[in-house]
């Protein structure tokens, strides 16, 4: 018989999910107080409904009773049917879920200005598409026009990024797929792809159970909030099946998978500046996978080099490109928030983004990576003690990493709710932490944190 923890073992254990949980909900509240008090006293940290950008409008629309009927049916029925259905099956199921999920939740701000109209701003990419007739010159001039207070500086978010996500937004509107409808809905069918990249990434890494588990997490990823609509949930959908395509690869000897890995982990370099700390992640899968055969780790280094080699030669350099934007990035709103305010700040977003449940999720990865880190067992080596404690601990403590290095650079104060998307759905990979029992209930926990914020907000971005 396998022994069962103490019962009073269990009701701690169970007593401090639910301090964290509480602690993390006070959290985004001492957040919100202070960001209050602050702009009372003169001190404003620069964000619309702090620490929300978005603005504070208690509002329903048309998705509401769908965003709750999702929500019921995946808490009804999602634990149960991630167990038992075929694994396709549940990839599929997983995706269309996810789909609604996002496209309920941003038609609570209705279908114009949730959807169609929320690329279409001044500050978003659709606004220069237009502008470009020439791509190729449009690469070669491309640093050119990122400093701010020049007549033709690219607008906030085309100067914020280096020019994938421009390129794609080019590319929609050059197959006759432009306009706001079309952007947004791409973002929303690349964002849901979240749904099958972590878990995919989590069995091929040799933990099928827990890669069922975390389905129903990832559809009702509260970040599904921005997910739709934000060009950051179409960066967070290619960096999770890079990193799903890449455990694949290096795991099964296909060097397919690990080629196409290679294009868009490296490509995602090219959508955001921030995506650099996407390596944390990709070096936990690469520690986890253990690789024996190295054909696909190098088959997908070569693939990356050439998308760094397609950009270089067509006239964009990276490097460049990042230290004009850390100038960019001074010369508007951030010289003027707060960094004392906003290092804490920050976490409380990505808090609410990955929910109150996911809070959980990193403290029980952490309560097991701490101590078999520092006292590894008979001089065990470090890959070794990450392969034993599985991507259920490793994927999350990888996200921490990558949002702890975020937060202190100082190159993301604010908004972060959407910017930290790419390594925020993997704190989900850590849902078969939670006890099965209590599983629905972080489920509710989950869906409702997402409901309310979007009917109390109307986000901006």
């Amino acid at each position: 018989m396998t022994s069962q923890p103490p019962v009073t073992a269990q009701a701690g254990t169970r007593r401090a999910d639910l301090w964290t949980a509480g602690s993390a909900v006070g959290l985004i509240a001492l957040a919100a107080v202070t960001g209050g008090l602050l702009y009372l006293a003169g001190r404003p940290v620069h964000a619309t409904s702090a620490p929300f950008t978005g603005a504070w409008l208690p509002h329903a629309g048309p998705g509401t009773p769908l965003a709750i009927a999702v929500a019921a049916l995946v808490i009804w029925r999602g634990p149960q049917v991630a167990a038992t259905l075929r694994w396709r099956a549940l990839l599929t199921a997983g995706y269309a879920a996810a789909v609604a999920w996002i496209l309920s939740l941003a038609l609570i701000d209705g279908w114009q200005r949730g959807i169609a109209g929320r690329l279409t701003t001044r500050h978003e990419y659709l606004s220069e598409v237009g502008g470009v007739t020439d791509v190729p010159a449009m690469l070669r001039g491309f640093t050119a026009r990122i400093l701010d207070f020049q007549p033709d500086s690219w607008t906030t978010h085309v100067s914020g990024h280096p020019p994938g996500a421009f390129l794609v937004f080019i590319a929609l509107d050059r197959i006759g797929l432009g306009g706001g409808a079309w952007a947004a809905l791409f973002c929303v069918a690349a964002g849901a792809l979240i749904a099958v990249a972590v878990p995919v990434t989590i069995r091929a890494l040799g933990d099928e159970t827990a890669a069922r588990a975390a389905v129903p997490f990832l559809v009702l990823f509260p970040g599904a909030v921005w997910i739709g609509v934000s060009a950051d949930g179409l960066f967070a959908g290619v960096a999770a099946c890079g990193l799903a395509l890449l455990a694949v690869g290096v795991t099964r000897r296909r060097p397919g998978p690990a080629i196409v890995a290679g294009l868009l982990l490296t490509f995602t370099l090219y959508l955001s500046y921030g995506l650099t700390l996407i390596a944390v992640p990709v070096l936990a899968v690469v520690f986890l996978a253990r690789p024996r055969h190295r054909t696909a780790l190098i088959a997908a280094t070569i693939a990356g080099g050439t998308v760094v080699t397609a950009f270089t030669l067509a006239g964009f350099w990276w490097l460049d490109g990042y230290h004009l934007v850390v100038q960019r990035y001074y010369q508007g709103i951030a010289t003027d928030r707060p960094y004392g305010y906003w290092v804490w700040a920050n976490l409380a977003l990505a808090t609410a983004c990955a929910g109150p449940a996911a809070v959980v999720v990193a403290r029980r990865a952490l309560t097991r990576a701490v101590p078999a880190l520092i006292r590894p067992t008979g001089g065990t080596s470090i890959p070794a003690v990450l392969a034993a404690l599985g991507p259920v601990v490793v994927l999350p403590g990888a996200a921490l990493i990558a949002i702890a290095a975020a937060d202190v650079s100082g190159l993301s104060k604010a908004e972060v709710e959407r910017i930290w998307l790419p390594f925020a759905v993997w704190l989900t990979a850590g849902a078969a932490l939670l006890p099965a029992p209590s599983r629905r209930g972080w489920l509710i926990v989950q869906a409702t944190t997402a409901l309310l914020l979007n009917h109390l907000l109307l986000t901006t971005w």
